[in-house]
């Protein structure tokens, strides 16, 4: 057993790599299967060779979320990418993750969902131990500890945490950074987003000039950017809970900011 603990050591497997001890049929043996508690502690793994990508992973977004009088507003577009090519044009980018927190996700759309639901049944775990829920900021911590062994790795995860215990905002990225602000904008077309975003959003706003605003800022982002577009999904997360405000096509933000031109 001591022998077999020690080649299970040497040979660990990391994301997208293959492992060196399967037999000549391609099968792993039933010896050669990974023991959980024979795995080393520290990450990421570096042996054994790395599969190349058939085609380059480019991909984008567009998530913004801000904070104002109302609670916090979050909204992005649903168009999920590969190289080129649109895989899904209704991808939902806003996860809910427990009744008074959502998560805007950008990167790659698998793992964002992996991370999820592990944050949810953490979160839920904690709920039940100690009869209260996890604050945003806890929840924003926890999920930087989590990534955080997985630095330097091919995991792609960049989320904006959006709850409500007095307000909350946190940007959190697969590489363990986290940021508390008031206004985020995360993927390919933010540049785009933050042109609104800067000069509409401030604290006295309504609900309805908040939604407007993210909107717009949406909208603006995805026709100048390609990687984004198809839909635009708005959240709402006050005192009560979150709620699903609209999810319209974005043509229809389109002809709503079209300028009229007297004839």
């Amino acid at each position: 057993c001591a022998i077999l603990e020690i080649s299970f050591r040497k040979v660990p497997i990391q994301f997208g790599q293959i492992s060196t001890m399967q037999s000549s049929s391609g099968i792993p043996s039933q010896e050669t299967l990974p023991i959980p508690s024979s795995l080393p502690e520290s990450l990421p793994f570096t042996s054994s060779q790395v599969v190349p990508l058939p085609f380059p992973m480019a991909h984008g977004t567009t998530t913004l979320a801000f904070m104002f009088q109302g609670g916090v507003l979050a909204a992005a577009d649903t168009r999920s990418s590969c190289s080129g090519l649109v895989a899904c044009p209704a991808s939902q980018k806003i996860l809910p993750i427990h009744s008074h927190l959502v998560g805007t996700t950008s990167g790659t759309s698998a793992d964002c969902a992996l991370w999820k639901r592990i944050l949810s049944r953490e979160l839920r775990l904690y709920q039940l131990r100690y009869g209260r829920r996890l604050s945003t900021r806890g929840a924003a911590k926890l999920l930087s500890h989590m990534l955080h062994p997985f630095k330097g790795t091919e995991l792609c995860v960049a989320a904006t945490l959006c709850g409500w215990d007095g307000g909350d905002l946190f940007y959190v990225c697969s590489d363990g950074t986290r940021l508390e602000g008031s206004l985020f904008s995360v993927g390919s077309g933010s540049p785009y987003a933050y042109s609104i975003l800067d000069q509409g959003v401030r604290w006295g706003l309504t609900v309805e000039e908040a939604t407007s605003i993210a909107r717009e800022a949406v909208y603006r982002a995805t026709h100048r950017d390609a990687y984004s577009g198809n839909f635009v999904d708005v959240y709402h997360v006050t005192s009560k809970g979150w709620t699903r405000r609209t999810c319209d096509e974005l043509i229809h933000t389109y002809f709503d900011l079209l300028p009229v031109t007297k004839i």
